[in-house]
Order: C-alpha cells, then sequence, then structure tokens
C-alpha cells in the first residue's frame, strides 16, 4: 500500500472515530449549539426593534436587524463547535490514546486530521442548524447569487479549518478537559466585541480598534457583503489573510506539540 492510500485510510478512520464520539457525547455540541440560538433569539425578539432602529431599519421592523445579525452569530457558531474540538484533543492527551496511537503502525498526521476534518464537519451541520433558525425567524437573503452563496460556504469552511487548528493547538497544550475550555474561550469572546451585534463605527472611539483589527469582524462583514449584496470590499482579502494564518499557525503548533510530547 503506498503511502498516500495508508494517509487516507488511516484519515478516514480516525475521522469516523471522531465523528462516532460526537454522536455517543451529543450534550457537549448541544450546549455549544444553544448558546447562538439562544443569543439569536434574545436578540431579535427582546432588542431587535430598538437594534433595527439604531441602524436605520426603522422601530417596527425588525427584519433590518435580523440581516444584520445572522452572519455575526453564525461566525459565533463555528467558534463554540470548535471549543468541543479542544476538549476532546485534551481529552485524548491526558487519557493516553495519543500515546497508544503512537505504538500503533498508522500514519501518524492522521491522528490530527481526524479531528480537524471532523470538526471542520461538525461545525458546517451546526452552521446549518443555526441557519434554519435564523431563516424561521425572518433572515433572507434575496440578493445573493448562486456563486456569492459558494462563496459565503467556503469562508464559513474556511474559518472553520483555521478555528479549529487553533482549537487543536489549545487542547494539546491544556492539562485537562476543563482546561481546555477555559483556553478555548476566547475564540467564544471575540465575536462579542467584533461588528456582531453593532457596527464598529457606533462603538467608542477607544474601543473601536478592539473590534477592528481581530479576524472575526472582516469575517462576518465579508459574509454579510456576500448574502446580503452590499459588497464586501477590503473585508474579503482580510477574511481571507487572516484564515490562512490562523490555520497556519495552528497546524505548525499542533504538529510541534504532537511531535514533542512524550506521551
Amino acid at each position: 500500500m503506498s503511502s498516500l492510500s495508508l494517509a487516507l485510510r488511516d484519515s478516514s478512520t480516525m475521522l469516523r472515530r471522531n465523528l462516532l464520539h460526537a454522536r455517543r457525547y451529543p450534550s457537549l455540541t448541544l450546549n455549544l449549539l444553544l448558546t447562538p440560538v439562544v443569543l439569536l433569539l434574545l436578540f431579535v425578539y427582546v432588542f431587535g426593534d430598538v437594534m433595527s432602529a439604531g441602524i436605520g431599519g426603522g422601530g417596527a421592523d425588525r427584519s433590518a436587524y435580523v440581516a444584520y445579525l445572522v452572519p455575526g452569530i453564525v461566525l459565533m457558531t463555528i467558534g463554540g463547535t470548535v471549543v468541543g474540538t479542544a476538549v476532546s484533543v485534551s481529552n485524548d492527551m491526558t487519557e493516553g490514546i495519543i500515546g497508544r496511537f503512537r505504538t500503533m503502525a498508522i500514519h501518524r498526521p492522521s491522528v490530527l486530521v481526524g479531528h480537524v476534518v471532523g470538526s471542520v464537519v461538525q461545525s458546517l451541520v451546526s452552521v446549518m442548524f443555526v441557519g434554519a433558525v435564523a431563516v424561521a425567524v425572518g433572515f433572507r437573503s434575496v440578493d445573493a447569487t448562486p456563486l456569492e452563496w459558494l462563496a459565503a460556504f467556503g469562508l464559513l469552511a474556511l474559518v472553520a479549518l483555521a478555528l479549529t487548528w487553533i482549537a487543536v493547538g489549545l487542547g494539546m497544550v491544556s492539562p485537562n478537559a476543563e482546561a481546555a475550555g477555559n483556553n478555548a474561550l476566547p475564540l467564544i469572546v471575540l465575536p462579542f466585541v467584533s461588528s456582531a451585534f453593532v457596527p464598529v463605527d457606533a462603538m467608542p472611539g477607544w474601543f473601536r480598534p478592539v473590534a477592528e483589527y481581530q479576524p472575526f469582524t472582516p469575517a462576518i462583514e465579508t459574509l454579510r457583503g456576500l448574502l446580503l449584496g452590499s459588497g464586501t470590499g477590503h473585508n474579503g482579502w482580510l477574511a481571507v489573510a487572516w484564515c490562512l494564518g490562523l490555520t497556519v499557525l495552528g497546524y505548525c503548533w499542533s504538529k510541534a506539540v504532537f511531535e514533542r510530547d512524550p506521551q
């Protein structure tokens, strides 16, 4: 068997293992999904009228704010889902499973590839679930072309890949699953200080750089531009650059830890 065939076989085995693990323990995924859904319902039905008036949508019609809000909630969903990946990787590290895999005649990188691909799949499934809830509460994208929808899906997959590699690194350096969950919290918190809920221009001047110069804001603005027909401007290449940079950083970090860890 060629090295490529071996890598594909072992990676698919590890992917199946991680997906089965997620299916057997759905409570973690469910808990992480509840946060964006609850926030979506809260901001639409409790704050929707006021927020819609604030962005020029008119207080009697919250649809403008629903359209503004959903891209940020979708990106937050990915950030929340990959926290589960950090916890799963940490469990594998602390329980000695990674050490046992090292003693087996398998393609070593397949252990990490299984976690990463499984996490990306779970993230995209979670996005579709939250997207269905968003449509139910009134989100519509009538101006987006099929090509723009495809670009939006590609961006979501790229964001999921980038955040997953960072989560894998966080899980590998954490001493236990609880610490892994805590270390990965910035992936959930960062969207709160982005343009997910209010425009950057509406924030205090001293706070704007925090919201503007971080990975979530350009990704959210790009998603808005693609789905709402408002154009992406410079946010498109910024979002891609952030994703590629985080992917390379997370991959190199995870690989270095994986190779040197004695377990």
